[in-house]
This record gives C-alpha cells, sequence and structure tokens, in this order.
C-alpha cells in the first residue's frame, strides 16, 4: 500500500516508532518480517510508514506491505460473486486475496531478493498492472507486513447462525457467505508462517471502526482530489463485510499476537512495551 496515503496523525512519538523499528530490526531471520495487525482505521499504514521513513533516515531500507496489496483483481471476485455468493464480489473479508502471490513476495524479501512488490488501487478497485508495481530496495533489512485480521482463527460453525449485522441478515440470510470466508480463514495459514513476530494495535471496540473506517477514506480522497472514493453511506455499508472477523479479531488476538499495543478511541497509545 502506498504509505503516502497515510500521513502520520500525531500519535506516535519518536521513541514509540524507534521501539517498534528496532523489535522488526531485532528479529533473528535474514530479513524479517514484522506483522502489525489491527482494526480497520486503526493507523496500522501509519506506523507501518514512520517505521519505514525512519528506516530510512538511518540508511536501514525496511519495506511495507498490506494485505490490502493482495487483494483479488475484480474480475476474480465476480466470478466467485456467481459461483458462490453475490457479497463475495466485494474486496476485503477472508477468501478475497491472492495468497500465492502473497506468499511468492514474501519469500523473495525474505531470501534477500529484489522484487516487484504489488499494489491495489482501491479507488478503482483493481491491482494496478505489474509494470506500475515498484520493486523492494537492495539490501532490504525487514519487512513490516500490516494488515486488519493477520493469523485470526475460524469460528465455531455454531457461532455463524445469528446474524450479526443487517448486511449478513438481509443479503447473507443462509449463512453461505459467511460460511465461506469463515472456512477461507484457514487457508491464510501458510502466509502466516511468515510472520517471525506479530503485534495488534488493539481499539476500544468495533463501534470505533466507523468513525476511523470514513475518517481514511477522507485520507484517501484528499490524496487523489480527481477521483471519487466512497461517501459516507458507502462506508457504513463497506465495514459490515468486515465486523464478523473483526469481533472474532478482538476476542482471539490477545492470546495470539506476540504483543499487544492498547489504544484508545483517538488511537492514541494507552499502554505498550517500551522496546
Amino acid at each position: 500500500m502506498d504509505p503516502s496515503l497515510h500521513p502520520s496523525g500525531g500519535h506516535h512519538t519518536p521513541d514509540f516508532i524507534a521501539a517498534r523499528l528496532a523489535e522488526a530490526l531485532g528479529l533473528v531471520a535474514e530479513v524479517p518480517v514484522y506483522g502489525l495487525t489491527g482494526l480497520q482505521g486503526t493507523g496500522k499504514s501509519t506506523l507501518a510508514a514512520d517505521m519505514a521513513a525512519m528506516a530510512r533516515r538511518r540508511g536501514l531500507p525496511v519495506v511495507v506491505l498490506s494485505i490490502d496489496d493482495f487483494y483479488l483483481g475484480r474480475r476474480e471476485r465476480q466470478a466467485l460473486g456467481r459461483s458462490v455468493h453475490p457479497l463475495l464480489a466485494t474486496r476485503g473479508p477472508p477468501g478475497s486475496h491472492d495468497l500465492a502471490l502473497a506468499i511468492e513476495t514474501l519469500d523473495g524479501l525474505r531470501a534477500g531478493r529484489q522484487v516487484p512488490l504489488p499494489r491495489f488501487d482501491k479507488i478503482s478497485d483493481r491491482r494496478l498492472p505489474p509494470s506500475r508495481w515498484p520493486r523492494s530496495p537492495a539490501g532490504a533489512r525487514a519487512v513490516v507486513f500490516e494488515g486488519w485480521f493477520h493469523k485470526v482463527p475460524a469460528e465455531d460453525a455454531a457461532a455463524l447462525a445469528t446474524p450479526l449485522n443487517p448486511l449478513e441478515r438481509d443479503e447473507d440470510p443462509d449463512g453461505t457467505w459467511r460460511r465461506f470466508c469463515n472456512d477461507a480463514l484457514a487457508g491464510y495459514a501458510p502466509l502466516w508462517q511468515r510472520l517471525d513476530h506479530l503485534t495488534w494495535l488493539r481499539g476500544p471496540g468495533f463501534e470505533v471502526v466507523p468513525t476511523w473506517r470514513w475518517q481514511q477514506e477522507l485520507t484517501l480522497q484528499a490524496a487523489n482530489p480527481g477521483r471519487q472514493a466512497m461517501s459516507r453511506a458507502q462506508v457504513e455499508r463497506f465495514i459490515l463485510f468486515f465486523e464478523r472477523t473483526s469481533r472474532r479479531a478482538m476476542q482471539a488476538l490477545p492470546g495470539i499476537a506476540d504483543q499487544v499495543i492498547a489504544l484508545g478511541a483517538d488511537r492514541r497509545v494507552l499502554s505498550a512495551p517500551s522496546g
């Protein structure tokens, strides 16, 4: 993901950024992969960009990738929408990513190679053509790989029976879509195995996600003044696609992540290891 779309909001102090960078650089691997996860709008991309910028000032190349860089193309998602369930045409939930490409990219970086870095254009809802992908820098020292559901395990089948929100109730009444997404989570295990560390940015609850995600969309729109990003109503609908897995993340990740950093409703850090 282009880090310029997520300018620092001032919530990360230099000491906080330096501590996270030290964690990434201190991992035991040729080119370690530092996983950074949190719900939509948490500030993952901003923190990842801040870490890379600090590393660059020190002459230490650090690559930033997002799970969003690996969305399936629109044509592939539309095919899933026709063959399985219409909701699968929408990017985001588990099952909407090109896992083979993600694994290939991380494996190349972990081996110390310079590789193309996929990029996804959210406004056009398409992956950019490979000719427009940047290449990773020579001598990369670490990879910061951010995303909103790293290592989230599947729910028990019984938990899927009751709809969580109007999207599930009205557009997935028989549970086909949510079963597909839940089953898809197991397929991400080979990708998560590439992570040498996982930090969980824990927000106060899913109730803050609508505001945080809308702020994120405003940032995207400001960076693209000649193009039309999502409206507030579209964002409100979009976040419903993420609610079930997000709530599962809040339940499970405190016991899975290597480190938990608590955030307030303003995204400011409430508690974190000092590094």
